[in-house]
């Protein structure tokens, strides 16, 4: 028997298709905007009013796709850790040979760092001094510190004479050593951020490793 609600129209898959195309353009359209702010100008000029003139859309379309400013910031390093090969941390995370971890884990950061260097250099100077932006840096250096985490227990598993407390320290070693201001800095030395990356995991195993 055919009912009211059986007459009803129903969304065509191409039309929601086509939505969420637009959708995604739209998405695109503002994290390329939010770049591009940042790189010419920084926090001051990433406001929402600047965000939806630069990116052709409205206010209230921004709000819909991301809620906040902070949404707007944590999707596009989003964005650039995916550009930059963050993904292989899930790979990084199962391996089976400890030292192996340790060597992926080096290397996924001082890519991370070395592909965008200057961006990240702007955006971790502004969240020195801008509390939205320093919060949404923050929960990915803890994010870091997780990981690392799993490393140090990883490679130091099975010892039973670690000193009290060298865990913590050897954690802490780790999370300074892969940070952006240790690579920016060794990049400033060496030259380039080429170089910073083949130097980083021989200093991390020669002090971390048992």
């Amino acid at each position: 028997m055919e009912t009211t609600e059986s007459r009803l129209p129903c969304k065509r898959p191409y039309e929601l298709g086509k939505r969420r195309e637009a959708s995604d353009r739209t998405r695109e359209a503002v994290l390329t905007a939010a770049r591009e702010l940042l790189e010419s100008g920084g926090a001051r000029d990433l406001t929402m009013e600047a965000l939806a003139k630069a990116s052709g859309v409205t206010r209230q379309t921004i709000h819909n796709l991301f809620v906040t400013k902070t949404g707007v910031l944590e999707a596009l390093f989003d964005r650039i850790a995916a550009d930059a090969g963050m993904m292989r941390m899930r790979e990084v995370m199962t391996s089976s040979d400890a030292e192996s971890m340790l060597a992926a884990f080096v290397a996924v950061f001082a890519g991370f760092w070395g592909k965008d260097r200057l961006l990240l250099k702007r955006v971790h100077g502004i969240a020195a001094i801008d509390p939205e932006f320093g919060r949404a840096v923050e929960a990915r250096n803890q994010r870091r510190k997780m990981a690392a985490s799993r490393v140090i227990e990883r490679i130091h598993a099975g010892r039973q004479e670690m000193e009290p407390g060298e865990t913590g320290r050897k954690i802490a070693i780790l999370v300074a050593l892969t940070s952006f201001e240790f690579f920016d800095a060794l990049a400033e030395s060496c030259g380039s951020a080429e170089a910073a990356e083949g130097l980083i995991y021989p200093i991390v195993k020669k002090v971390v490793a048992p």
